[in-house]
């Protein structure tokens, strides 16, 4: 049920959110420590894994160096466990740590000024009276923002949106550009220049160098009208456009856009603790891999905690191969989630409802909460695990008795800390307007019901139409007739050399050239990156081909 805060969800509660829990008592949940002895797996008490954990961390930083270790966290974790997390993988001296696990653009690491967030309070969405939307399936990523938006447009908001699909928003949209992946920064750099057109404004040096041979769209111009006919605007970066090839350049086109219309930059939040994630440096910044990095460039030991790597990253197959190459691996983990797949010890620790933590939601507001249920069987909560093996390890300042402390050793005033990191802005950024590929383009987005792993667990949730539709290829209308697939013929997809069967239906919104294939699904994950082009050809004629 919610907990009804006006300022915040007002009295909503979306679906995903109502029956999460769910997952909370699923048969995958991990009730005690388990560690691979030769290539058997067996139950061990807490304190022999512990030891084995610090032992082989130990082992690999003293043959391979501290550079060799690597940490990927949900951004899901709470802020306490970030932090002790955090701490932990600088302890060892690695500066190999992430919680963008489905950004693959590392450009804007170390070029950030903070946190990025909302931009605004969410209150206030309701006051705008023009916003631009850029890359973000919203009534799917963000149900209740997208529910704000909506009450707003009964009221007058333009909603503006620039996608790579017309999806049924449920709310009048006055001006929208669907166009391919590989043509959303040149979309938005047309828009920044009929705002200068407008507005008598001016680009920075290089942007305008760079966006001054781009023709400007009728689209473009329209949307650009709207922002600048209004007092109070705002343009929002939705999911998509974060996990883009090009993010940083999508970024730092959007921020031009607000401020030559003098409104608001936002960036919507991914999950439950993103910006909480960032306030407190979970990033690796300009010394480190970023979580692709630590995937291009394979480490001999990793850390993660929350992660069910096969799901939750930009390229599954890619990361499966790093961490089962790797010499060590340790999974704290709630669910299973295949991580005898990959991972020499897994330790089981609790979730959100069984724990006190902090998240920082979208808006920068830092919400505290207590643990309502016992941890289930031998889980323990996370904070408490990396407090043991800050010790194990030797490093200073794993002390910590109770959430408290780890509350007052971030800052004595949570809010203010938040509140002092709060800051969108990107600048160093090189911008190049890249040429569209001739290719397929690949549109990867995250399903609702797929987003984490709680939901993932949720028996109820993977029985709705969203959970079974995600599972298919959708085909932009000219690809179906060019190549004669219509909805329910199967087809087989490839993508770098790996293929899938999947079930085709059309999609009459999506941009020309495309198809959308559903990121975070094992049916999906064997292809491989969430961006790029494949080729699909019907099922039927593939195998007697082959």
């Amino acid at each position: 049920l919610p907990l009804e805060m006006e300022a915040i969800n007002e009295c909503w509660l979306s679906d995903k959110d109502r029956f999460s829990y769910e997952g909370l008592n699923s048969d995958d949940r991990l009730t005690g420590p388990m560690m691979k002895v030769g290539d058997r797996w067996t139950e061990v008490d807490w304190p022999t894994a512990l030891q084995a954990v610090a032992e082989g961390l130990k082992l690999v930083k003293e043959k391979h160096g501290a550079a060799s270790i690597a940490a990927l966290a949900s951004p899901h974790q709470t802020l306490e466990e970030l932090y002790l997390f955090n701490k932990l993988v600088r302890g060892l001296g690695s500066n190999n740590i992430d919680t963008r696990l489905r950004q693959v653009d590392k450009n804007a690491d170390g070029k950030t000024a903070g946190a990025r967030w909302l931009g605004m309070k969410i209150a206030d969405i309701g006051a705008l009276q023009s916003v631009l939307v850029v890359g973000s399936t919203l009534r799917k990523e963000h149900p209740l923002i997208a529910n704000r938006l909506r009450q707003a447009a009964k009221k007058g908001l333009q909603v503006n949106i620039v996608h790579v699909a017309d999806d049924d928003l449920l709310m009048k949209v006055v001006n929208k550009a669907v166009v391919r992946p590989s043509e959303l920064v040149a979309l938005l750099g047309g828009i920044a220049r009929a705002l200068v057109e407008i507005k008598k404004g001016s680009l920075p040096g290089e942007v305008a160098q760079a966006v001054a041979g781009l023709a400007i769209s009728a689209d473009a111009r329209a949307i650009a009208q709207s922002m600048a006919d209004k007092e109070k605007t705002a343009v929002l970066l939705g999911n998509f456009a974060q996990h883009h090839p090009q993010y940083s350049l999508l970024h730092v086109l959007a921020q031009e856009i607000a401020r030559l219309s003098a409104g608001t930059f936002g960036v919507l939040s991914e999950a439950a603790n993103s910006v909480g994630a960032a306030a407190i440096g979970v990033e690796p910044g300009k010394d480190g891999l970023c979580a692709q990095g630590m995937v291009c460039q394979p480490r001999k030991a990793y850390v993660l905690m929350g992660v069910e790597p096969q799901l939750d990253c930009y390229d599954p197959l890619a990361t499966m191969a790093a961490l089962q190459a790797a010499d060590f691996v340790v999974s704290l983990a709630m669910f299973k989630g295949g991580a005898a797949d990959f991972a020499d010890v897994i330790l089981p620790i609790a979730t959100f409802t069984e724990t006190a933590g902090t998240f920082v939601n979208t808006e920068g507001t830092a919400q505290s909460f207590n643990g309502v249920v016992k941890p289930l069987g031998e889980a323990r909560p996370a904070w408490k695990v990396l407090r043991v093996l800050g010790n194990l390890l030797g490093l200073p300042g794993f002390e910590q008795e109770n959430i408290n402390a780890i509350r007052g050793e971030i800052a004595p005033d949570l809010q203010a800390f938040v509140n002092a990191r709060l800051n969108n802005t990107i600048s160093g950024i090189k911008v190049e307007i890249a040429a569209s590929p001739s290719g397929i383009e690949r549109v990867a987005e995250v399903p609702i019901y797929a987003a984490d792993s709680l939901v993932r667990h949720a028996a109820s949730l993977q029985k709705t139409a969203d959970a079974k539709n995600a599972k298919r290829i959708l085909v932009a209308m000219d690809l179906a007739e060019k190549l004669g697939i219509g909805n329910g013929t199967d087809v087989r997809v490839t993508q770098d050399g790996n293929s899938v069967i999947l079930t085709a239906a059309v999609d009459y919104g999506l941009a020309q050239g495309c198809v959308r294939i559903a990121a975070a699904l094992s049916e999906t994950a064997a292809l491989g990156p969430m961006s790029g082009c494949v080729g699909i050809e019907k099922a039927a004629m593939a195998a007697a081909a082959d």
